[in-house]
């Protein structure tokens, strides 16, 4: 990605300017973004005390639809307001607010959820949040959907992003996500277990393939963060080069992943 986001890699809660753009269209968001395995879902849903459930970042609505799936009642909340209301228009109760600062009126929860959103919240603010807002013996679970492509995928889309954006200095297909995304894990539990609050965070994963066809692809790129940064004519050389690499390999790919939720209990008081 560009490299203006306004935050260093291991600040992303800082790059404000790409953890507020995901609402630029809710709808291709919602439709492109991938889903998270119902038996992780249900897995949190059951090892909760209670069906009440926060969804943290919750966007259009993806977790907080799998979790009403599950036979929880969820109240999303979310800082972009396009969002929140897309989120209503699909059976979401959502509010507005920055999480950190966000004023739960009282109410606390049996769970709180966040789907790919928690590295754009303070992992110090965010988990004294967290705790604030939880019932003693409640959960906080916080997912991500952690690409794993084969090699040959892995330098083809790598070679794409270093040609259309030769001055980025973090491609994002250049070693294991998952090493990367280590870094994230490590400090949102250091973040939760400096509140004192919460019991020994644990790591709960689970491995599943997605299938791309390459318009599939290009329009998932259009929601991720980065895409906020790039101007019209990179954006374009980008999906181009992308578009073609994926030709190359038979115009569609199915993409490994591991969803892995970093959760904890919330202590007795």
């Amino acid at each position: 990605m560009p490299t203006n986001s306004g935050a260093t890699p291991d600040e992303p809660h800082k790059a404000r300017r790409m953890a507020e753009s995901f609402g630029t269209d809710p709808d291709r968001y919602d439709r492109s973004r991938p889903r998270y395995p119902d038996a992780l879902v249900r897995r949190i849903a059951a090892a909760a005390p209670g069906p009440d459930v926060l969804d943290v970042g919750c966007g259009t609505g993806i977790v907080s639809r799998q979790f009403q799936g599950a036979g929880c009642t969820v109240l999303g909340v979310d800082v972009d307001a396009r969002m929140a209301d897309y989120a209503r228009g699909r059976g979401v109760p959502a509010e507005v607010g920055q999480f950190e600062s966000w004023d739960p009126a009282g109410r606390t929860f049996d769970a709180v959820v966040a789907g790919q959103t928690w590295h754009w919240i303070d992992p110090a603010a965010g988990a004294a949040k967290a705790a604030e807002v939880l019932h003693p013996g409640g959960r906080v679970a916080l997912l991500w959907n952690v690409h794993q492509p084969a090699p040959e995928l892995a330098d083809a889309l790598a070679r794409a992003y270093g040609e259309a954006l030769p001055k980025t200095p973090l491609n994002p297909w250049k070693g294991a996500a998952l090493n990367a995304y280590g870094g994230i894990f490590d400090k949102v539990a250091d973040g939760l277990r400096g509140t004192g609050s919460f019991e020994e965070p644990e790591r709960w994963e689970e491995r599943w393939e997605g299938r791309y066809t390459r318009d599939a692809w290009l329009e998932f790129m259009s929601t991720s963060g980065g895409a906020a940064l790039c101007t019209p004519e990179q954006s374009a050389d980008l999906h181009a080069r992308t578009g073609a690499a994926i030709d190359a390999l038979g115009g569609a790919f199915t993409l490994p992943y591991v969803t892995v939720a970093v959760t904890a209990v919330r202590k007795a008081d």
